[in-house]
């Protein structure tokens, strides 16, 4: 059998085709040349299992035969880079590092209308709005794939889901869940380029967060708001059997006005006077249970 993997044994990245590996905190470099980093033993793994294109890997020696299986598997050129694992401790800083790091290239967006006619029976999908902590968006992303969410929406506002901690934090599950990711609109700009560009219409739409979730209720999807001040109606009180899109706000402000107006009704968990909220990435967990309880017991 003829291996498509690529192996190479390194002791430095400074090898151009190394970079992404060297600046792996520059995700704003990452994103624009539409790649990201998948870090740890499982992330790799599932990197590895998934439908995403892999640029390459590098790990240490004592995980090649347990990742070949999986190399083999795959269809494009990947090149695997072999290195001392006290060598690849160096590139994250702490000494728990697993010693396993990938390259996969960020898929086109998803579509929503294509997302939508793929579901059958009740369609739950999760929205972010101004959610700016990568470990909490990644823990969102993993309740959503734990909890049979259909999709992710990733509001404008937002950071982006392919940032090497999300990926992280997610254990992986970005590569099982699909996601609709927003871009912000660009600010006007009246030099004769921006001018040009905006006489010819965008081939893709760009709507905001507030305006999908408009869309959404035209068609029937019940958008539901988790707000911690929301007026009387509490998680118990809601009704998440039919097809619906719950709304999770930043870590400090919450949902944004805008994106408030645009949902059917805000809906709390119950806390004492002496508790504010929880975190998100806990709060997604809790709001998600409740809709799995109430769907298996309908």
């Amino acid at each position: 059998m003829i291996e498509m993997f690529r192996i190479e044994k390194v002791s430095s990245f400074d090898q151009p085709e190394l970079a992404p590996y060297r600046t792996m905190r520059r995700s704003a470099e990452h994103e624009s040349q539409g790649i990201f980093v998948a870090e740890g033993l499982k992330v790799v793994r599932r990197m590895l299992e998934s439908h995403f294109t892999v640029v390459s890997v590098v790990f240490s020696e004592e995980h090649l035969e347990q990742f070949r299986p999986l190399l083999d598997a795959r269809t494009e050129d990947i090149a695997v880079y072999l290195a001392e694992r006290r060598f690849l401790v160096t590139l994250t800083g702490f000494s728990l590092f697993q010693g396993v790091l990938g390259v996969g290239r960020i898929p086109p967006p998803a579509s929503l209308d294509d997302i939508l006619a793929r579901i059958q029976g009740p369609k739950l999908l999760v929205a972010i709005d101004a959610l700016s902590n990568a470990e909490n968006l990644g823990a969102i992303i993993r309740n959503c794939a734990a909890f049979d969410a259909h999709a992710l929406i990733v509001g404008e506002t937002s950071s982006s889901p392919f940032l090497r901690r999300a990926v992280r934090n997610s254990m992986g599950t970005i590569f099982q869940l699909p996601v609709v990711e927003l871009k912000q609109r660009s600010a006007p700009n009246e030099s004769q380029g921006e001018l040009r560009r905006r006489e010819t219409p965008p081939a893709e739409p760009n709507p905001t967060l507030a305006e999908m979730l408009r869309g959404l209720r035209a068609r029937g999807i019940r958008c539901i708001a988790a707000h911690p001040r929301a007026d009387g109606k509490t998680l118990a009180q809601a009704d998440f059997c039919g097809d619906c899109c719950i709304v999770f706000g930043s870590e400090g402000d919450g949902i944004s006005q805008a994106v408030l107006d645009s949902c059917d009704e805000a809906v709390a968990i119950p806390m004492p006077p002496t508790i504010d909220s929880l975190n998100v990435g806990a709060a997604a967990a809790v709001f998600l249970y409740e809709v799995q309880r109430q769907r298996k017991k309908t």
